[in-house]
């Protein structure tokens, strides 16, 4: 089992709803939310699996001694000490061969948080295996990022940590990515005015390797007005 702690809106947000049918499948309560689709399921096999969500502290074994309980205990207290905040408005990026939600403008208080989820939650990370640093083709990586990888098990954080909640797979190719690029804001495009807020953090498990994440449980930010950049 692994779990992860992400940011993913409320199950009935419009921006889930969308994306669900998006990706044909409902992290919340794995349920199919579309019938099959050729033209999109090839694209979206890998953020299917892994629920739309956006990561804050990447899959991780629990450590020795740790409990998926303890860990969600701990969540629930987390979230209590953290107020909303608001990410304005999300748009279709396309980053390195993929396409993702992202925001329009860097948030410092962004940041910061993902800093308190990483280091909140460290003790309850299993160490990487060998394999599983081999699987992060580390030497494809900047020497900031391998060092975020040995110290963190992830090496997208701090400086290097972009929020994106994942929408494809790779894709290569330019003119089909210039096809999806134009699904999407057709999937999209009703939901892209409405600001988002981290109101909440979710922990998503999944039970074993290979399997479908699905959302464990969702623990809201303190209440009130969310702050805005």
């Amino acid at each position: 089992m692994r779990a992860a702690i992400y940011f993913t809106p409320a199950k009935n947000d419009p921006l889930t709803v969308r994306a669900a049918k998006w990706l044909g499948r409902d992290a919340f309560d794995n349920r199919i939310a579309r019938g099959p689709n050729p033209m999109i399921d090839p694209l979206v096999a890998d953020p299917a699996r892994y629920g739309f969500h956006a990561t804050l502290k990447a899959p991780f074994r629990i450590a020795e001694g740790m409990t998926l309980d303890g860990l969600d205990r701990e969540l629930a207290a987390f979230s209590q000490r953290m107020r909303a905040f608001s990410l304005g408005k999300l748009t279709v990026t396309r980053l390195d061969r993929f396409f993702a939600l992202t925001v329009q403008t860097a948030r410092p208080q962004l940041l910061e948080f993902e800093e308190a989820v990483r280091t909140a939650f460290e003790p309850f990370r299993a160490p990487l295996t060998e394999q599983e640093v081999a699987r992060r083709n580390p030497q494809s990586l900047s020497e900031r990022q391998q060092a975020n990888l040995a110290r963190w098990g992830y090496p997208y954080v701090g400086q290097d940590f972009r929020f994106h909640m994942t929408l494809t797979n790779s894709i290569p190719a330019e003119d089909e990515a210039a096809r999806v690029e134009e699904l999407l804001h057709s999937q999209f495009g009703p939901v892209l005015d409405i600001s988002v807020v981290i109101d909440a953090v979710a922990l998503f498990v999944e039970p074993e390797p290979g399997e479908p994440f699905h959302v464990h449980s969702r623990h809201p930010l303190q209440s009130g007005r969310p702050s805005c950049p």
